[in-house]
Order: structure tokens, then sequence, then C-alpha cells
């Protein structure tokens, strides 16, 4: 062991890793929570504020509009910022959005709350990679990592179920007050156990940059968020996403010939980086569509009510939860392949059973088949990020994971946005030239979507017998 490794070695014995990741998955929990777990009381909020359900869909819409624009920033942020402001700063902005969501008197100060959470959030999510890859060895990411998996699934699966419960019991102003003692907890851990793991540099960031971003990844997000509302030829949709795709040109071109780039994509020179993005693309493409498609379905093609609904998914969600760590440790272990591409097997065979669910689909099969994927999902989810974030240099940690990141949330959009206008188009399709039975046409929608996300997931299977675990000569 050399000199350096022996520094670096004392330096991370003396970081509670036990408690940061507490701090720093808690307050990610909550975010990700509040992402869907509002979704359930969109019609009674629209009844309350005296809203129709395309203004109200702005509460989710915001959520990730604000994702789309602030993540891709981050990169230069923890480069800028000491670990200890970053965390400050996301936990405060998530506690005051949820405070000022929780008072709302009218809609548009809940909305204000709702994008103070993403903007939380924004920071929380890379902040948590960027720690874990600084202060866990590479042969113990995969176990931090499936930790951090295991919050991103169960927040937004256990979200529905749990605010299901707050809505029958109480009122939806408490979807957000249980939070806050949540994040609280975080705060007051994050302020006495996390220290500053973070090499600050003397950077500046350029306005232009910014901007393109903003208008780029905002722009696209927004375009397929209304585009389930508006229509996919309406002018604003068609709009939105021209001048994204522009921006996003223009973004590009800019940061390679900038010297010192917003963001760096030199991070693109590592094949196994591209196909871990292309992976993470499907997966989140998948996985959160999917987390909007199957309440649809059993809702409207089963009858079933929303809290039964989520009572139905709580089983899968709570297995990935008891699993996600054994996951993170196998892959530690056995490596990329050997996790990721069952796991992309295990969602592949979920979907086949999600095409062929009708409307007298038994619910067991339904548990049954939610739980294989949700196992599938698990080995995919963190195992991919692992393993597309340990094939860079230790430089390009920051930048890395604000790519990661922002792809995931530009691919949960366009999933939700396209599903979402596939079911309606074959479901209106069905009532029309089949028959006017509003159940059977849910399910031939639902049917045609899943078929769509079949499809991905068998390339998912493709990509991952091409993984490998990336030398760690390169860091």
């Amino acid at each position: 062991m050399n000199s350096q490794q022996i520094k670096d070695s004392k330096k991370n014995q003396q970081i509670k890793t036990g408690p940061i990741m507490a701090a720093l998955l808690i307050a990610g929990f909550v975010g990700l929570f509040s992402e869907t777990a509002l979704n359930i009381a969109f019609v009674e909020l629209s009844h309350i504020f005296n809203i129709n359900s395309t203004t109200v869909q702005w509460l989710a819409t915001g959520y990730f509009l604000t994702l789309g624009i602030l993540v891709p920033v981050t990169g230069i942020l923890m480069q800028k910022f000491t670990t200890r402001q970053m965390f400050i700063t996301s936990v405060t902005l998530l506690l005051v959005g949820t405070v000022l969501a929780a008072l709302a008197p009218t809609f548009s100060i809940l909305l204000v709350g709702r994008v103070i959470q993403a903007a939380g959030l924004a920071i929380n999510l890379p902040l948590t990679q960027n720690v874990i890859f600084t202060i866990f060895p590479p042969h113990k990411r995969g176990a931090a990592m499936g930790v951090m998996g295991l919050v991103m699934l169960a927040g937004p699966s256990l979200g529905p179920t749990i605010a299901g419960l707050l809505l029958d019991t109480l009122s939806w102003h408490y979807i957000f007050w249980v939070t806050v003692p949540f994040l609280l907890f975080s705060l007051i851990f994050g302020l006495i156990y996390l220290v500053n793991v973070n090499e600050i540099r003397d950077v500046s960031i350029d306005v232009l940059s910014v901007i393109l971003s903003t208008l780029g990844f905002g722009g696209i997000v927004y375009g397929v968020s209304i585009a389930g509302v508006s229509g996919w030829t309406s002018t604003v949709v068609i709009g939105s996403i021209i001048v994204g795709l522009i921006a996003i040109i223009l973004f590009v071109t800019r940061q390679l010939r900038m010297k010192d780039p917003m963001l760096n994509l030199k991070a693109f020179r590592y094949p196994l980086f591209i196909l871990g993005v292309l992976m993470s693309f499907i997966t989140f493409f998948n996985m959160l569509s999917m987390l909007v498609l199957l309440p649809m379905y059993m809702q409207m093609a089963l009858l079933i009510a929303a809290f039964t609904t989520g009572l139905i998914l709580l089983p899968g969600s709570l297995l990935n939860c008891i699993l996600a760590p054994v996951i993170g440790r196998l892959f530690d272990q056995y490596g990329p392949r050997a996790i990721i591409t069952p796991g992309t097997i295990l969602v592949a065979l979920s979907y086949i059973a999600y095409t062929q669910f009708g409307t007298d689909t038994a619910l067991w099969v339904i548990v049954l088949a939610f739980v294989v994927m949700m196992l599938g999902v698990g080995a995919v989810l963190a195992s991919v990020q692992t393993n597309t974030l340990n094939s860079l240099p230790k430089q390009l940690y920051p930048d890395g994971i604000a790519i990661t990141q922002t792809i995931q949330q530009v691919a949960g959009a366009i999933g939700i946005a396209v599903m979402v206008t596939v079911l309606t188009a074959k479901q209106n399709s069905y009532l029309i030239h089949v028959a006017n039975e509003p159940a059977k046409a849910a399910a031939s929608g639902s049917s045609q979507a899943f078929t769509i996300s079949l499809i991905l997931a068998v390339i998912n299977v493709i990509l991952s017998l091409f993984l490998k675990r990336p030398k760690e000569i390169i860091k």
C-alpha cells in the first residue's frame, strides 16, 4: 500500500459512512416519495381548488420540469460549493417546499411549494451519488448504490399507497406533513456527521450554458409532459420539443468548445459509460411509466379502488426494499453481468405477463408479476448506475452523475407521456371501432403500451450482454 492509499484509508476511517448515508438517503426518499404521492389526490385537489384536470396536472409536470432544468447544473455546482453547503441547501429547499405545500391556501402556492421541493431533490440525487463514489472504494460501491436504489424505487412506488391511506383517514395536507419529521432528522444528522468530501475548484458558471441547458432539457420535458393533455400534434408541444432539441445541440457544441465546460462531455469517450446511459434511459422510461400505467389499468379495467391498488403493489415494493442491499453486495462480489443480465430477463418476463392482462385477470397474478418486475428492476437499477460511473475517472464523477441523473429524469417524463398517450389512443380506438366497453378498452390500451415496454426490455437484455467490470486503473 503506497502513501496516498494509506492517507485515503485514514481519511475514510474518520468518515462515519452510516450516518452520512442516512442523512442523504432519508432526504432523497422524501423527495422521491413526494414525486408520486400527490398524484393520487389530483381528483380531490381539482374539486377543492376548483380547477380542471389539465391545470392540476401541473403539480406533476412542474416537478419533472424543475428536475429536468436543475439536475444538469449540479455537475458544476458540486465542484464550486462544499458538500455541506449543497446538502444544507438541498434539505432546506425540501423542508421549505414541503411546509409551504402543506399550508397552501391556493393552487398557485401549492404549485410553488412543489417546485421548491423538486429543486431540493434535484440537488440531493446527484449529491448522494457523488458522496457514495467519494467515500466508498470501488469494491464497496455496489452495496452502497444498492441502498440508494432501494430509496429510488421505494419512494415513488410507496408514495401512492401511503398517500391513499392518508387521504382515506386524514386529508391531502398530511401527504406533506408526514414527511416533515424525516426531513428534520435528515438535516440534524447531516449537520452532525456530514463532512466535506468533494474537491472545490475555482470554476465559473457560464450563463449561456445554463440558459441553453434550461431551454434544452426544460423544453423537452415540458413538451412531452403536456402532450398527454394537449396532444402530440399541438403547436405548443411540437414547438417546445423542437426548441429543446435545438438548445441541446447548441449546448453540446458549446461544451465541446469550452476550456472549462459547465458539463464535461468527455464522459462519452468511455464505451461502458455510453452503454450504461442507454440502459438507464430504457430502465427509467419503463419503470416510471409502469408505475403510472399499472395503477391506471387496475382502476379502469379491473375497477379497483386507488388504495386497494396501492396495497396490491405493496409486496413487490417491500420485497425490493429488503433485497436491494443484498443485490448490491452480490454486484460487488460477482460483477455486473452476473446481476444485471438476470435482472433484465426478469423485467422482460414480467412485461410478457403484463401484455396478457385483461378484465378478468386474477389479483394474485398481478401481485406475482409485480414482485418479479421489482426484483428485476432492483437488480438492474442501482447496478447499472454503479457500473456506469465506475467506468469514469474520478475527476469526471460530478459530470457523469449530472449526465446520468438528467437522462433518467428526461427518460421518466418521456416514458410517462408516451405510454399514457399510447394507452389512451388504443382505448379510444377500441371504444369507437370495437365496442363501447370502457373496461375492455382500458385493458386493450394497457396491453398495447406494455407491448412497447416489452420490446424495450428485450433490448436491455441484449445490451446487458456487453457489460463488463471497468478496469480500476483509470481511477
